[in-house]
């Protein structure tokens, strides 16, 4: 795309190296930007929304490597992970426990997390207290009670088989619905939900995974129960997040420290990936 800028060429150039964790008799997909640093001692987890996978921060992440020990998962289920009979929040945040200590982050590391991810890795610190430095959860937690909807009705259908990688591209669509005006990042994250089998191409995900989910703790406590550093960036026109449930959140949690950024919707890094960097790199540096 010739409006592509150069900041995400060279990102996405600097190719992260692939590894894999056993939890549960399934293997667990991780890439890794960089390894420990050893002159700060810091380390990034990065950890995707639903139906996502770790390639979601591929023109993030680079961005950290030479400062931080970076590394991103695919939670099972979706991405190069394996698939599962049942999936939990409990078993997720075991995922998050393992890929970290896989990769032999350091105690100092920060969990970067984004929606359906937020809860998971939430789920991990209320386990783990003392395993990370902080949280910064992104359009991501709890909800006020005014803004609760209930669960979409499934609508069961065979999964779908596209001919060939370009329909199948052509078909990627956010969830939850949103426009974005940055299509080149829309298209990194669609090439890279795609996958090869014998009938055709397919997305990069299990599609019973939310009928095989089991809601396992309660959101509330493990929000209250943090102790370490705990952040929240949401989107000013997101759909799925709402300023009063960043109020509600801070009412739970009051070490919560709350940032809403400008012109952004529920995917707050797709429409602003500077700023939000910009954003993230700030909170980082607040909390050295």
């Amino acid at each position: 795309m010739s409006d592509t800028p150069e900041w995400f060429w060279d990102a996405v150039d600097t190719k992260p190296e692939q590894g894999f964790v056993e939890v549960g008799d399934c293997d667990i997909n991780f890439l890794k930007w960089s390894e420990p640093a050893s002159s700060t001692g810091q380390g990034l987890l990065f950890v995707h929304g639903h139906n996502a996978h770790a390639h979601w921060w591929d023109f993030i992440a680079p961005a950290y490597k030479d400062q931080y020990q970076t590394v991103a998962l695919d939670l099972s289920g979706m991405g190069d992970s394996d698939h599962r009979e049942e999936y939990s929040t409990d078993t997720y945040a075991k995922e998050i426990i393992a890929v970290a200590d896989k990769n032999e982050m350091p105690g100092n590391t920060i969990l970067v997390a984004h929606s359906f991810g937020g809860m998971m890795a939430l789920r991990a610190l209320a386990q783990n207290p003392t395993r990370f430095r902080g949280l910064i959860l992104l359009d991501s937690g709890v909800k006020h009670p005014e803004d609760e909807r209930p669960p979409e009705v499934e609508r069961w259908s065979r999964p779908k088989v596209y001919p060939n990688l370009d329909v199948a591209r052509s078909r990627f669509r956010l969830q939850p619905p949103q426009q974005c005006a940055n299509e080149y990042l829309v298209q990194h994250i669609a090439r890279n939900s795609i996958e090869h089998i014998d009938e055709g191409f397919v997305w990069k995900f299990d599609e019973e995974l939310s009928s095989h989910m089991k809601a396992t703790g309660d959101i509330v406590q493990d929000l209250q129960s943090v102790t370490c550093r705990i952040a929240l960036i949401y989107g000013q026109n997101s759909a799925s997040f709402s300023a009063k449930s960043a109020i509600h959140m801070k009412e739970l949690q009051p070490a919560l420290e709350v940032f809403e950024l400008a012109d952004a919707q529920h995917h707050l890094f797709l429409d602003q990936p500077i700023a939000f960097m910009d954003q993230l790199t700030s909170i980082l540096n607040l909390w050295v």
